[in-house]
Order: C-alpha cells, then structure tokens, then sequence
C-alpha cells in the first residue's frame, strides 16, 4: 500500500471522529438547554416568602393537632378511665378501641399523607416507602382496638349487642376502605416498580383515584370518631351531659381538635402550591 493511500485513509478516519466529536457536542447542548428550561419551570413553582410562611404554617399546626388528638385520647382514657386493660376487665379493655382507632386512623394515616409535603427534600422512592411504613404502623392499632371492643361486648354482662350503631357501620366502612386502599396502595406503587417503565403509565392512571380515596378514608375515620365519642359521653353522662360534667370537656375538645386537624390536613394536601416539583438534571430521569 503506497504512502498517499495511508495518508488518505488516515485523514478520513480523522474526519469521521470530527464529525462524530460534533454530533455529541450538539446532542450535550441540546440536552443542557432542555435541563435549563426544566429548571426554570420548576423553580417558577418554588413558593414565595409568603408561600413559605404559610406552608410552614399549615404544616406544623395539621402536624400539631394530629399529635393533640393523640394526646388528649390518651390523657381521656388514663386520668378519667382508670387505664387500659385486656380480658380481665371488658371495662378498661374498652379504652383501648378509642386509643387505638385514633392512633391508627388519625395519627398513623393522617401522618402519612403529610410525608407527600413534609418530605420536600427526598426521593419520591423514599417517601412511597415512609408512606408504607406509617400505614403498615397503623395496621395492628385498628387491628387490636377492633378486637377490644369486640370482647368489651361480648364479655359485660349483659353481653352488648355489636354493629347495632351508625358508628360501628360507619367504622366496618372506614376499615373496609383503609384495606382495600392500603392493597391496592402496595401492589400498584410498590412492587409493580420492579416494572418500571412498562407500568409507568397505568400507576400514574392510579394515582388521583388513590389520592381521593385516601383522604376520604381519613376524613370517614374522623367522623366515626366523633359519632363514637358522642355515643359513649351519651351512655355514660346521660341527661347529665347538658350539665357539662369536667370529663365532657376533654370528650368535646378531643372531638374539636379532630375537626380542625381533618380541615389543616384537607387544606394541606389540596393546595396545589405545596405540591414538590423535584428538579431534573436530565430529562425524564428523576433524581
């Protein structure tokens, strides 16, 4: 092979990785300037100081009342109802449904949902999984109450007729829906992520339906309570009730704090300026 051939072949081959240097060299800018764009739209989300004084607001106020609601459950049933017990007290045991039930689907449930605004700064994976976890928390709370109350009415004697009230229909509807949200929840945005990209699009279907069904579950579990509260200031007070006997206090400022504390949570998670818009570096790859 003569010297000019080798020569030609070489400046070729010269000329080829150019052109290709050229073409990656365009296809990063390309990418860059996406990025930037991105970066833009998401920070013409980023609240403003005032945005931020009202988010920080809500936040803690929804988070304070539902950590009130535990407390003043608690406080109810340990200085006004003598305690906790199991079998070998159907009275005391009975205290465990109010604590329970407002653990698991107030305090438990009412938290995970805040993770969504609260967790502003963690991979979606993250909070998916802290989500999990606060609802599987919330599990063995409505699993025991619902067994305390069961053996409160089966044991007093008289035995007490069970599923006779709007609350305990309004409760099997609440525990109905938390389990059917909660497999539902699991499977579609848990494990169906070992398939990515193949479910992408059907769990993003999901979603609003989840969202709502949620919070509407939450907003179910507060209203049972306040109907559960009701009836045992009702059974226990009687016409005495009207009187506003010291114990009714702390029932009606429980039943309050619920109210506000399912209103911060509502306000919270609907608000659209609190929703997070993670930056990307890199398009459709979320970071």
């Amino acid at each position: 092979m003569s010297s000019r051939s080798i020569i030609g072949d070489y400046l070729q081959n010269v000329r080829k990785n150019i052109n290709e240097n050229i073409q990656g060299l365009a296809t990063f800018l390309s990418t860059l300037s996406s990025s930037r764009q991105l970066t833009t739209d998401d920070d013409s989300r980023d609240l403003s100081c005032g945005g931020w004084c009202e988010y920080v607001l809500v936040v803690v106020l929804s988070s304070v009342l539902l950590l009130a609601s535990l407390v003043l459950i608690l406080f109810w049933a340990l200085y006004y109802r003598e305690g906790f017990a199991w079998n070998e007290n159907p009275q005391r045991q009975f205290n465990l449904h109010p604590v329970l039930m407002i653990a698991g689907f107030i305090f438990f449930s009412g938290f995970s949902m805040l993770l969504y605004r609260i967790s502003r700064c963690c991979r979606r994976i993250y909070v998916k999984l802290l989500h999990t976890i606060f609802h599987a928390l919330a599990i063995p709370c409505i699993v025991l109450g619902f067994m305390a109350v069961l053996d409160h009415h089966n044991l007093s004697d008289p035995p007490i007729t069970n599923f006779y009230s709007i609350h305990s229909w309004m409760g099997l509807v609440t525990m109905g829906l938390f389990a059917i949200q909660f497999v539902v929840g699991f499977f579609s945005f848990l494990l169906l992520l070992c398939c990515d990209n193949s479910t992408a699009g059907f769990r993003a279907s999901l979603v609003p339906l989840h969202a709502t069904f949620g919070l509407t579950t939450f907003v179910l579990a507060a209203a049972t309570a306040l109907t559960g509260l009701t009836q045992t200031a009702f059974f226990k007070f009687g016409m005495e009730y009207q009187t506003l006997p010291e114990e009714s206090i702390i029932i009606n400022s429980l039943g309050l704090v619920l109210v506000a504390a399912v209103i911060m949570v509502f306000y919270t998670l609907n608000r659209p300026d609190f929703r997070y818009f993670g930056r990307t570096l890199v398009p459709n790859i979320e970071i």
